[in-house]
Parts: structure tokens; sequence; C-alpha cells
């Protein structure tokens, strides 16, 4: 069996510098988007970066490294992209401060593992492009995946208030890092301070009556709104209120359903065929899973992370606590939701 505690110490301090690094991308946008002439680059250098950093730690840390992570290095080979490296070289050199071009790219492939092993890692470098490039709401997000179940799950919301009343489309200047062992339990500190005492996470159950408050992404596009609306007004015909919806990109809508500033985080198909991606759900399902949030698919069923880099026997995701997943899993059965997706 596994060390658990220790494949969670590793992961923890895995994120930690990768959370610094994004930090570090993140304040300088503007000067990366002039010198490598791409409004996307920042976060294709964090990309890169965190991923790095992600695999180097772990290597240290543990005898075997079996990585998936979203990320290679063949962008970053290509001489058209030198800027590019140059650039993730610099950020990376921020924590790591001996690393060269090649010792960079051979980290980075570490992440080219696969998943038929009894136990892996995955890894989202940076979840939520687009809230990064927003200067708003991302995650590192990195799990322990065994026989198809995470057990291990840590994740770096750089931007994330702790402070509930601090506005989510603002950045923290301390942010929250989540590290969960699948039985033990959530703890949560400060991405910025690792040696404070971590606290512990839990999540109290909805009452009859409240409203409820979905934890929704800032880019519409991520699930079928018009879906969420809907179970929103059944719900709200059957006694219970819809709230304002809390907005965010990335996993950190995990974070913050798990911990109980939304109460529910819904991913409803946006077209047929769709397959989420195991990185997009490992770390975060654990982490609202271990707060004492139910988190499955739109139909009910457990999320299988058994079947390659896709959640291909799952469809969409439901987190939300006890009783308002119930409501949920009721209404989408009701209103025939995802019944051809």
């Amino acid at each position: 069996m596994p060390d658990y505690a220790k494949l969670c110490h590793a992961g923890t301090q895995a994120v930690t510098l990768a959370s610094a690094v994004c930090r570090e991308v993140q304040a300088s946008l503007e000067q990366l988007k002039a010198i490598t002439k791409d409004d996307k680059s920042p976060v294709t250098v964090a990309d890169f970066a965190s991923q790095a950093i992600v695999a180097k730690v772990l290597s240290d840390h543990l005898d075997e490294v079996i990585l998936v992570g979203e990320e290679d290095s063949k962008f970053l080979r290509d001489p058209d992209h030198a800027t590019h490296l140059t650039a993730t070289l610099a950020a990376v050199q921020t924590v790591w401060p001996d690393a060269t071009e090649e010792s960079l790219l051979a980290a980075i492939d570490i992440g080219a593992g696969d998943t038929h092993h009894a136990g892996f890692w995955t890894l989202d470098p940076v979840d939520g492009t687009k809230g990064f490039l927003r200067n708003q709401q991302y995650a590192i997000a990195l799990a322990y995946v065994e026989r198809g179940t995470p057990t291990v799950g840590i994740m770096g919301c750089p931007n994330l208030p702790a402070d509930f009343s601090k506005p989510l489309d603002q950045p923290d200047k301390h942010g929250c890092i989540y590290a969960a062992i699948k039985g033990d339990g959530v703890y949560a500190h400060a991405t910025d301070q690792p040696g404070d005492k971590p606290i512990q996470v839990r999540r109290l159950d909805h009452t009859e009556g409240e409203p409820v408050s979905v934890c929704a992404s800032v880019e519409k596009a991520h699930s079928n709104v018009s879906d969420t609306d809907n179970i929103l007004e059944y719900l709200a015909k059957n006694g219970t209120p819809a709230a304002e919806p809390t907005r965010l990109d990335s996993q950190a809508k995990y974070a913050v359903t798990a911990r109980g500033q939304a109460d529910a985080y819904l991913r409803l198909p946006t077209r047929k065929g769709y397959v989420e991606r195991i990185w997009d759900h490992a770390a975060g399902s654990l982490v609202a899973t271990e707060a004492g949030c139910f988190v499955t698919d739109i139909h009910g069923n457990a999320l299988d992370f058994s079947h390659g880099r896709g959640l291909e026997k799952n469809k969409g995701i439901v987190c939300a606590p006890p009783r308002v997943h119930g409501l949920v899993i009721g209404a989408i059965k009701d209103l025939g939701i995802g019944q051809d997706a």
C-alpha cells in the first residue's frame, strides 16, 4: 500500500512551488505578451513551468513517478517558439535556480506517462486559462489515482481568498492550497505560507428552505447554462429558492463548494459525446468529497478514473453537499437532462 502521507507531502510541496511560479508569470502578463507577440503566451509559459516544477519536485521526493500531464515539450523544442522557451526557463528558475533548457524540457516530458498502472499522478498545470489571463481565478490540480479512484489530491488556488467576504474577481495576495487524502479529510493553508498549521475544511449540509447558490463558470460555454437555469427553476418551484451564482473559473469551484461558499458546482453536458478529462476533476473531486460533499456524474454515478485520460463512463459533474446533491440529481432526472448526451 502506498504511503499516502508521503505522497501528499510531496504533492503539496510540488503544488506550492508551482503556485509561486504561476504567480510570478501572472504578475508579468503584459511584458510576456509584448515579448512573444502572443496574447495567450503568459498562460502557455505558466502551463509549461508549472508542469516542469511539479514533475521535478515529485521526482526529488519519490522513488517512482508516473505522471499523466496535459503538456509535452514539443512546442518549446520548436525553434519558432524560442521566446516561449526562454520565458519558461526564467519562470522556472525563480524556484529551481540551476534549471537548464534541457533539464526543463526533460522535466516537462515526465508528464508523458500513461494510465495503465495501478497508481499514477495526473496534473492540470494551469486549469482555468481565461481566468489566468484575466488575472482572476485558476488552479494547479494534482492527484494520485489508484485503481480508478483519486486517493491523494492537492489543489493550488493562488488567487483564491480564504476570506469569503473578499471578491473572487480580484487576485488575493495569499491564495489557498487544499490537500486531501481519501478517508483522512482535507486541509487548507495559504499558498505563500506553507509552514502554517493547516486548517481542516468541513462542509455543513444544506438546510431545508435555504437558497441554493450554484458555483458557475465565468466562461458560460463551460456548461449548459440553460439546463442549469432549468434546474434552479425546478428547485424553486419545489421549495428551494436560488441565490445569486458564485462566478469563477477552474477547479477552484470545487474548493469554493467544499468550503461552503457555494452550494453546488455543476458541469452539464454542452454537446453529445463530450468526455471530461481526468485531470480536470481528480484533485477537485477528492477535495470536495473529503470536505463532506457528494461528487457524481449527472446520473448519480461515481466518477470512474479507470478508463484512460477521459471519464469515459460518466456524463457531466454534480458536486454538492448531500441534501442539495439529491435535489439536483432528482431535478436532472425529472427534467430529462442529459438523456441524449
